[in-house]
């Protein structure tokens, strides 16, 4: 269900979906970054993952991030460059939120 959760936010393997969730993430994310959407990024995250469909096998699932998976070393990763804590808005948690169905990745 996280994959289709990610596709329905407007994650698709052809794109980002106009007038979708996807899209104003990419907007947002473009003219808080001066013009461009950085690799490694929510948004860039997010459309590499709604293209492959890998969400759920990456270890972003609909009940949590798995242990022991790419989702929790990124999580990890992020933790310590913030100082023990996975920041509101950072990758990680943009991408279990959509995962799971919230920020409006649900239908």
């Amino acid at each position: 269900m996280s994959d289709q959760n990610v596709r329905n936010a407007g994650f698709t393997s052809s794109g980002i979906a106009a007038g979708s969730l996807a899209s104003s993430m990419m907007s947002r994310e473009a003219k808080a970054s001066g013009g461009g959407v950085h690799s490694g990024g929510p948004t860039s995250t997010l459309q590499e993952m709604g293209a492959r469909g890998s969400t759920h096998s990456s270890g972003f699932t609909t009940s949590g991030i798995s242990s022991g998976s790419q989702a929790a070393h990124m999580m990890s990763k992020e933790a310590r460059a913030h100082g023990g804590e996975t920041p509101r808005g950072g990758t990680t948690s943009t991408v279990q939120s959509i995962s799971m169905g919230g920020k409006g990745g649900r239908h």
